[in-house]
């Protein structure tokens, strides 16, 4: 490096001086290392990937921006060291179950969590988080929530506010605008961290970033970037798409100033820029969600609505002009491969940790004219002596894509032919995609079969950098205009409506899209991997020695202008097929039927909270309606057990809501539980029936009705007996309203306010005795 000082020259030198000053500073962006450029890391917690995809994205744009990001999974240890990191640390965490971390963020967690850490821990630390949850759920971001309170506790600063993304109404709405302002907080940070350690700034240029307009962030680490800032800002500005054909300059003008006033004023340093964040975050997510008026149905026409409105927009937004991501960088080789023989792979991968069980029964719970069929399978585990479950356990059964939907993907894709050819995946050379490596859930030497039917999901609701990506592979005009009308900030209204509502799946939203032909690498690279599905035991093994007996619904979606008749659930409808040949022969012996018992994989999620009381002389409370009243029946079988063999010990005393449609169509388990209730073993059974008796005035419909009628027992047991409560169901509608319902129990029995009720609630859920088994 060439340092010029301040010396005295003669005149010529002093000539020459200014003038290779000069050649320097107009050559600097040419002779520049890329090493000089700031850095800052980007963590991530992430069960599902969206996290994880997020994450990827921030590490990816920061070249845009002058900047390098180093970015680590949580679970890396050996990639970062937040202990000596001086440098801003952004993290992406998303939460999973009720409530807990991500799998590979929970070491990070728990090593934060350590009573032992001093509180000045973390006080070099300079951060900023993003949370993404699911508001349908209870504990709505708390892993993100954990990690924010753990690093303020521990001295850590946060230089730009957290940002809560709510899955429930649509991810977007608030990562889009925190993203957005991601970067200028950044660059103020790095710069306040510069002129703390160098002292270098003097007047208005050593101001704090919570005192200079939002306009003027100090360039001190900056300054020898200016040039290729210009450059950055140039290259960031062309990567942001202006598709504008059809706009006039007054639409322009209108939608250029509500999506881009989200965080663009902000001052990230400061608490006031942190409340103003939060402030133009909800706004945000009134621009992006509201939906013009043209667009609303009549009630009862969706699928006509949905077959126009996703392949052809209306004014304003077809006349606006459109902020459209950056385009995802492709980072996958992939070539098919015919051989000569293709060895047949059946089943799940990694299925030598699996388990390979038979489905020893099947019964159908509910009356053929119910509104949802409900059935009862009964798996013989005894051939897997490690496989012991206790009751409030779940576990996962793993499940092939849909074969005639995998057969549509492949004719859709043209490569049918070529479904037995082994697929060959590596890493592009060139790619500029950071943190990139090939998927590690897709084994080598498979076939193109094998990979669509047990790898990835393809029933996934296509994410918009999906779909900015599709827009690169589709001939038509007027459909790469409308997809990117679909992914763009302001078609976030129509993404919603007609993508995410309608669960709308990536095989559907090619069908409406014909001239679009996308590479297999760009599915690949976009589809996440098939997920298992998991469900809770409704059993005790120590009632069902070597069994295992689990319930569920069989989803049904509705029809629509690309269903016609509707689907059913992956999983469920997969079941459903599996077991109907033995339906029919259920409470007959084996011998009797020549037909072959099903096998299905399955691994055991040992819930080390949601379980009965150790102490069985403590009262608890079940609230499960439906089939969410499939663990409750293992609690019973249990207490039943332990009553059979302690019969001098004190139990305490047990409750349970349960509720349906009809008490003849479908009371699910209605013998054992009336059994149940006349051998002692449950002391309260409160029933009730949503579609019957509807006329009669007062009746209890749903169960947090019978909660209300019975709110003084159930405060005494909570609160006099410190009695646990346990709900599981339904996450969206009955278990807000039964936690609704439990905040004005306690208000009006305590007589407190609100505020206070949602203390004693919460501390509940601390001490692990207001528990949830809920599902979206």
């Amino acid at each position: 490096m060439l340092v010029i000082g301040h010396v005295s020259f003669h005149n010529t030198a002093r000539a020459v001086l200014c003038q290779f000053s000069r050649y320097l500073s107009r050559y600097a962006v040419c002779s520049m290392p890329c090493e000089v450029k700031p850095r800052f890391v980007v963590l991530y917690g992430s069960q599902k990937g969206q996290a994880q995809s997020l994450a990827e994205g921030i590490a990816e744009e920061a070249q845009e921006h002058g900047l390098v990001a180093e970015l680590s999974c949580l679970n890396q240890n050996e990639k970062y060291n937040l202990e000596k990191e001086t440098a801003p640390v952004v993290f992406i965490v998303s939460t999973t179950g009720d409530g807990e971390p991500p799998d590979n963020a929970l070491k990070f967690v728990k090593n934060i969590k350590k009573k032992t850490l001093p509180t000045d821990h973390y006080t070099h630390l300079c951060y900023a988080l993003l949370a993404l949850g699911d508001t349908n759920y209870a504990n709505f971001c708390n892993c993100g929530k954990t990690i924010e309170r753990r690093l303020q506790e521990l001295g850590g600063k946060q230089f730009y506010a957290t940002g809560y993304a709510d899955d429930g109404t649509g991810l977007e709405v608030v990562v889009d605008p925190w993203l957005e302002g991601l970067w200028k907080a950044i660059k103020a940070a790095l710069s306040e961290m510069a002129s703390d350690r160098t002292g270098y700034l003097t007047g208005e240029a050593g101001n704090s970033p919570k005192d200079a307009p939002d306009s003027s962030i100090p360039d001190v680490q900056l300054s020898l970037l200016s040039i290729t800032d210009q450059q950055n800002c140039i290259s960031a500005k062309s990567s942001v798409e202006t598709v504008s054909e059809l706009a006039s300059a007054a639409s322009s003008s209108v939608s250029a100033s509500t999506t881009q006033t989200a965080v663009t004023d902000l001052g990230p340093a400061s608490p006031l820029g942190n409340d103003r964040l939060a402030s133009q975050l909800h706004d945000a997510a009134s621009v992006s969600s509201s939906k013009p008026g043209t667009q609303t149905t009549e009630a009862g026409v969706p699928p006509v609505a949905l077959a126009a409105s996703l392949t052809c927009s209306l004014p304003p937004l077809s006349e606006s002009s459109l902020n459209v991501p950056a385009l995802p960088p492709p980072y996958l080789d992939v070539s098919l491969q015919e051989v000569n023989f293709v060895e047949q792979i059946d089943g799940p991968l990694n299925k030598e940790t699996l388990s390979e069980v038979p489905v020893s029964k099947a019964v159908q719970l509910t009356r053929g004219d119910s509104v949802k069929t409900a059935l009862l399978l009964e798996l013989d585990i005894s051939a897997y002596s490690m496989m012991t479950y206790q009751p409030g356990d779940s576990f996962d059964v793993f499940c092939p894509n849909n074969a005639t939907e995998v057969e549509d993907m492949l004719h859709r894709l043209a490569l049918h032919d070529n479904r037995n050819h082994q697929v060959h995946i590596s890493l592009c050379t060139d790619t500029k995609k950071k943190g990139a490596q090939v998927p590690p859930y897709i084994p080598q030497n498979i076939s193109l079969l094998y990979l669509f039917t047990w790898c990835l999901e393809i029933r996934s609701i296509p994410k918009k950098a999906f779909l900015r990506a599709l827009v690169e592979h589709t001939g038509d005009n007027v459909q790469r205009r409308r997809l990117q009308e679909l992914c763009s900030k302001q078609g976030a209204a129509d993404y919603n409506l007609y993508i995410r509502d309608q669960s709308l799946s990536v095989l559907e939203l090619l069908s409406a899209f014909p001239s679009c032909s996308p590479p297999l690498s760009l599915l690949i690279e976009h589809l996440p991997k098939l997920q298992p599905r998991p469900y809770s035991a409704a059993s005790s093994c120590l009632r069902h020695p070597g069994k295992l007996h689990f319930v569920f619904n069989v989803v049904e979606f509705p029809a629509c202008s690309l269903r016609p008749a509707g689907r059913q659930g992956l999983c469920t409808g997969w079941l459903f097929d599996l077991i109907s040949p033995v339906l029919d022969f259920c409470g007959k012996d084996e011998s009797s039927s020549s037909l072959a018992l099903p096998k299905i994989h399955v691994k055991l999620r040992p819930n080390c909270s949601f379980r009965p009381p150790s102490d069985p002389s403590v009262p608890f409370i079940m609230v499960g309606p439906g089939t969410g009243v499939a663990p409750f029946i293992g609690f019973l079988q249990q207490r039943e057990k332990e009553k059979q063999e302690k019969p001098e010990a004190t139990f305490g005393e047990t409750w349970l809501f349960f509720g349906c449609r009809h008490r003849n169509r479908d009371f699910l388990f209605r013998e054992e539980l009336e059994g149940f209730v006349s051998g002692g073993i449950l002391n309260h059974l409160k029933v009730c029936f949503s579609r019957d008796n509807q006329e009669e005035e007062g009746r209890p419909k749903y169960v947090q009705d019978n909660l209300l009628i019975n709110r003084k027992h159930v405060i005494d047991v909570l609160l006099q007996q410190n009695g646990y409560l346990f709900v599981c169901g339904d996450a969206k509608n009955m278990a807000k309203d039964v936690n609704d319902t439990l905040m004005e129990m306690i208000k009006t029995e305590l007589q407190v306010d609100q505020l206070d009720a949602m203390k004693t609630l919460a501390g509940l859920r601390e001490e692990k005795r207001y528990l949830q088994d809920i599902w979206g």
